[in-house]
């Protein structure tokens, strides 16, 4: 059951986690995660100033945006909470 449309913060920020997973760029994230540019600045700037995920310089100039080890214990908890509340992704990535 999806009782809002619209994404929450929450759940933009889950789907960032899991892009974010394995290491990924700035592109990769605001089109995998189906976000304007103006919403991966706020959001990366976000999870950045609180830890959940870190910019790795991987050359020059190529950038990558890596989620910590706080980043994976928050993706874990809202997964568990999304689960709890039988809310379900209409999003598969």
């Amino acid at each position: 059951m999806r009782v809002n449309r619209r994404r929450s913060d929450i759940e933009i920020i889950a789907d960032m986690l899991k892009i974010g997973e394995n290491g990924a760029g700035k592109t990769k994230i605001m089109y995998s995660a189906n976000m304007s540019y103006s919403q991966i600045q706020k959001y990366l700037g976000y999870l950045m100033g609180q830890g959940f995920i870190s910019k790795m310089q991987m050359g020059n100039p190529s950038v990558t945006y890596q989620v910590t080890e706080s980043g994976l214990k928050l993706l874990e908890l809202i997964t568990n909470l999304k689960e709890m509340l039988g809310l379900e992704d209409d999003y598969p990535f």
